[in-house]
């Protein structure tokens, strides 16, 4: 695949193949989007069925029932899983769908702190891995 070069303002801006690292990284991204969502299943899961597993923070401000975050977790790991096997397809829409899933169970991992707080960390920082692993693949470089 040749690159392309397109005029853009005052200089040429060429569109890089896909190298080896960006691939990988993508493949990474989906594969860890499929094991984030499998967690987040499980610990919904964890969650509805018995939920007095999880011991709830006193006087948090976000304090929400476990078993909506049970439900919660389960739809949300089962979109994330689905968003992860789509990256795979190498489509833009993946991509972003990807990027704003990831997101959306970080924002939800924050907010499930008081419950399981390790956890929670854990996903955070894989799900800000796959943000930046998707975001990178297929830039732009100034020619």
């Amino acid at each position: 695949m040749a690159a392309q070069s397109s005029h853009r303002g005052a200089g040429l801006v060429r569109e890089e193949p896909s190298g080896g690292w960006a691939s990988g990284f993508t493949a990474f991204a989906g594969v860890l989007m499929i094991i984030i969502g499998v967690f987040h299943m499980a610990a919904g899961l964890a969650a509805v069925v018995e939920n007095t597993f999880f011991v709830v923070t006193p006087d948090y401000l976000f304090r929400f029932d476990v078993t909506a975050w049970g439900w919660i977790h389960l739809v949300g790991g089962f979109l994330v899983l689905l968003a992860g096997c789509a990256v795979f397809s190498g489509r833009l829409w993946a991509r972003a769908v990807g990027i704003a899933l990831a997101g959306l169970s970080a924002i939800a991992n924050f907010l499930f702190l008081p419950y399981y707080p390790i956890w929670s960390l854990l996903i955070i920082a894989l799900d800000v891995f796959v943000i930046w692993a998707l975001a990178v693949y297929g830039r732009k470089v100034p020619a």
